[in-house]
């Protein structure tokens, strides 16, 4: 699917996109090879194309889609541990969809409980062939899927969702709880009352964005 006619209408060309992605990925340091490229592109296409009609983001221009959302779920991906990844609350598939485009070795498991942006979700698993995405329609606290995660990864849940998810065992030992924040890190001192792990900052420099973005990780050992 070409990205052109979309990128043409919001006033961007597919050329531009495409030098803002690989110009972004290189500042992160995130190695995208030619396939990665073209499906990261296409989810932005498959995404403008499914939000004028279901309203999955307040972000409507594809060049700010590449910043927004690409290269700031991708900022995450030196953070990602195990093989075995899961997204809570992973809305249009973020961060989760790009994740898994940058690493296709590792498993990713895409839960909402909002059926109608896992339908847009199942739809991009379907049309780039991310043999390795399952979507999962469930609520975080009520799912069981008697299995544990090596990485649990959100941006959109709160701290106290993402650490009953741990003690719910579907964090594996070792492990990692990731959650992406922008300036308010008022989570960082709940999660150090509520957890016995090791808590640390990170703050993301994501290109093209001028907005102070953080990473709080737990480590379970």
């Amino acid at each position: 699917m070409s990205t052109a006619p979309l990128a043409a209408r919001e006033g961007a060309s597919a050329s531009d996109l495409s030098e803002r992605l690989s110009t972004g990925a290189a500042r992160l340091g995130v190695a995208l090879d030619g396939a990665a490229h073209d499906r990261l592109l296409r989810l932005i296409a498959l995404l403008g194309r499914w939000n004028r009609a279901y309203n999955l983001t307040a972000v409507r221009d594809p060049f700010e889609m590449v910043a927004k959302h690409l290269l700031d779920s991708l900022a995450v991906t030196p953070f990602l541990f195990g093989d075995s990844i899961l997204d809570l609350g992973t809305g249009a598939g973020l961060p989760g969809l790009p994740l898994a485009i940058v690493e296709p070795q590792r498993r990713f498991w895409l839960l909402d409980s909002n059926q109608k942006k896992l339908r847009f979700v199942r739809q991009a698993v379907l049309e780039l062939r991310l043999h390795n995405v399952e979507a999962v329609h469930a609520r975080i606290e009520t799912y069981r899927p008697g299995r544990n995660f090596s990485t649990i990864v959100s941006r959109a849940v709160a701290a106290a969702d993402l650490l009953g998810a741990a003690h719910r065992d579907l964090l594996a030992r070792p492990g990692r709880l990731l959650l992406m924040k922008g300036r308010d890190l008022d989570d960082v001192a709940r999660l150090q009352d509520l957890s016995d792990g090791c808590l640390f900052v990170h703050p993301l420099r994501i290109p093209f964005l001028d907005v102070e973005r953080h990473l709080i990780e737990l480590r379970s050992d």
